[in-house]
């Protein structure tokens, strides 16, 4: 029997995510725009995020919730953060028991700090929890070019029935015990692509971006550590894989905030100029109360943060980043001599 698989939320990402599934299972893809699930499901294209790029004439889209979500057997959450636990809750009453539930988004929530898969757990306790992350750029992937994903569950047995459904040609999906190594790469990648971004704004070069690329993995590796997570698993797809693809790729979302700021615009400015949310924004604000209860030093996302929420400016943070002392390349991420 067919895994019968719906996605939430059809952005980019979510769009994409469902577009891979169709090729391997039947696949709905829920839109809260009744006009956007019409367009998706007769002329097979997303006009509002990606335009142009032609979607499987299988996949199926539909503004309708319960239709979306009652038969399903694999849940897919392609939701921003801040509407993740209200997405999951009208999901609820229409999902059935034990039904595998997978996050794409990387984000913390507000006021709680928790991933996406804890508040999967809180919201739909028995499901089993998973997350699919990696260097995954929607409109590379839609175009045919190579890439390459992860799904981070702790059933192996579940992981590879879900690994085999997003599994195509010319995208590999691996599998990962390590949700919350996995989970936090993808979360903080976010507040270290928006350094990157500003760094390109102010008119750095290759050198400063490879330190910023380098220096936000160690603070990555440092407080997903921190949290529960694997050194290794921040050193591969979930971690250094998406790092890289999100602080170069000028279709990063956090990157290309950050640039703006680098060039001097305001938060304001750009977040309203823009049709599609940029996590690292929100998130750079909990990744510093979680630095602080964790005594964490995090330079980088520091520094994000005060621009970001404190009117800092970007040449200020650049400044401060390189007044700061230096000392051992890996304090805090290995153990000391």
């Amino acid at each position: 029997m067919d895994i019968r698989v719906s996605v939430i939320g059809a952005g980019s990402w979510g769009t994409t995510v469902a577009a891979l599934a169709a090729h391997n299972a039947p696949t709905v893809l829920w839109s809260r725009r009744a006009t956007l699930a019409e367009q998706i499901d007769t002329e097979h294209e997303n006009g509002d995020y990606l335009a142009g790029y032609r979607l499987p004439s299988q996949l199926r889209a539909t503004a309708d919730l319960e239709q979306a979500v009652r038969d399903a057997d694999l849940l897919v959450m392609g939701v921003p953060s801040a509407g993740f636990r209200s997405a999951l809750e009208a999901v609820k009453p229409f999902l059935r028991p034990w039904v595998p539930v997978v996050s794409l988004s990387k984000g913390l929530e507000l006021g709680t700090r928790l991933r996406m898969s804890q508040i999967i757990e809180d919201v739909l306790p028995g499901h089993p929890v998973g997350v699919l992350t990696g260097p995954n750029l929607a409109k590379e992937i839609l175009a045919g070019h190579a890439a390459a994903s992860v799904i981070a569950m702790d059933d192996d047995n579940v992981a590879r029935a879900i690994q085999k459904i997003f599994q195509a040609q010319l995208f590999r999906v691996y599998t990962n015990e390590d949700i919350v190594g996995c989970e936090m790469g993808g979360v903080l990648k976010n507040v270290i692509a928006i350094a990157s971004g500003m760094a390109d704004g102010l008119g750095a070069g290759d050198n400063t971006r490879a330190a910023v690329i380098t220096r936000g993995l160690s603070e990555i590796t440092r407080m997903g550590v921190a949290l529960g997570g694997e050194p290794l698993t921040l050193s591969g797809l979930a971690g250094m894989g998406d790092l890289v693809a999100t602080c170069i790729s000028t279709q990063s979302r956090n990157r290309h905030v950050g640039e703006r700021l680098g060039k001097g615009e305001t938060i304001d400015e750009i977040i309203a100029a823009m049709n599609m949310v940029a996590e690292g924004v929100k998130t750079s604000k909990v990744v510093m109360e979680l630095a602080d209860d964790l005594g964490l030093d995090m330079p980088i996302a520091s520094e994000v943060f005060h621009v970001c929420h404190q009117g800092r400016t970007a040449a200020e943070a650049y400044a401060d980043l390189l007044r700061r002392d230096t000392g051992r390349e890996m304090d805090g991420i290995s153990p000391a001599r």
